[in-house]
């Protein structure tokens, strides 16, 4: 099944994309293997391990479902004092 999703980067990850948010087609099962498509193609520096993922405006597991139509953040750390 491939789900339609927006994806919204910030921080080190827009500057990595080139872009502030896109629309994407995926047909990933995971949001790990969502976030495996867009490293694939944009070579975006982080790990899973290294981020943290939103879906809808709400903290999400690696493991839960791409869901079509929704909006998804992954948050690089955040650096500074």
């Amino acid at each position: 099944m491939t789900a339609t999703v927006t994806v919204l980067y910030f921080a080190s990850l827009r500057e990595a994309a080139g872009v502030a948010d896109e629309r994407v087609q995926s047909s990933a099962q995971d949001l790990r293997g969502l976030y495996a498509e867009l490293d694939a193609r944009h070579g975006l520096r982080w790990t899973p391990a290294q981020l943290r993922v939103a879906v809808d405006g709400a903290f999400a597991r690696w493991e839960d479902a791409v869901r079509d139509g929704s909006e998804v953040v992954f948050i690089p750390p955040v650096s500074g004092g």
